[in-house]
């Protein structure tokens, strides 16, 4: 069912932006050499490569299983299920992250805008306090700018504010949605950590260096890109 519609609705992504995902991805392949070697770590992370070029999305869990399929009689495999599951997300959070949420609540409708599988990113939003900081508000695509439209249709708004690690989702977005949107870069993670802003066409509205940051800005300056 459709909200309300709104003079602007922010849309905040959650690996990178809100969450330390290197970190994450860091912790998994030392958790994996610790409890199946080099061999077994490369061997679930070439599975899972395999499977991103396949799906579009990386699949954690789909992953494990794979893996298992290979050697079901190696009962470890049902151990790195857990482990993931039960990852301590919040403990990945960038600094200030869930304090932007709350600061973005009061301006506007602050939705989780996200790509992922249906239950291992589910997950994380929710053990990270994510979830309860948008009061439920959590929309989680393969690929999230293809689906502008859906976005549109259960949270419409006047104009949009999308914060976003990654240049390319900006591009998009700004791209389909034009002025009606302001893009907003935090440079860190690995794929917003050093880019040349001079290549990115068009360059976004609003760049901080951590999304901590912008709760040093106002609302006008947010909004308006200014």
């Amino acid at each position: 069912m459709a909200a309300d519609r709104a003079d602007v609705v922010f849309l905040v992504d959650v690996d990178d932006t809100l969450i330390d995902n290197d970190r994450i991805r860091l912790d998994l392949q030392e958790h994996l050499e610790h409890e199946y070697g080099a061999a077994g770590r490369d061997r679930y992370w070439a599975i899972q490569e395999a499977m991103f070029v396949e799906l579009g999305y990386r699949d954690y869990l789909g992953a494990v299983q794979r893996s298992w399929n290979e050697d079901s009689h190696d009962m470890r495999f049902l151990e790195l299920s857990s482990y993931l599951i039960d990852y301590p997300f919040a403990d990945r959070l960038y600094p200030r992250a869930l304090e932007v949420l709350e600061r973005l609540g009061t301006w506007g409708p602050t939705v989780v805008l996200t790509d992922g599988d249906a239950v291992f990113q589910p997950r994380k939003v929710e053990r990270s306090g994510i979830r309860a900081a948008v009061q439920g508000r959590v929309l989680v695509y393969v690929h999230k700018e293809a689906e502008l439209e859906d976005v549109e249709e259960r949270y419409p708004a006047d104009r949009y504010v999308l914060v976003d690690d990654k240049p390319r989702i900006l591009t998009a977005v700004k791209q389909v949605w034009g002025g009606r949107v302001t893009t907003v870069l935090p440079r860190q993670g690995q794929f917003a950590d050093g880019v040349d802003l001079g290549r990115v066409e068009p360059p976004p509205d609003v760049v901080v260096e951590r999304i901590g940051d912008l709760l040093d800005l106002d609302r006008a300056t947010v909004v308006g890109g200014a």
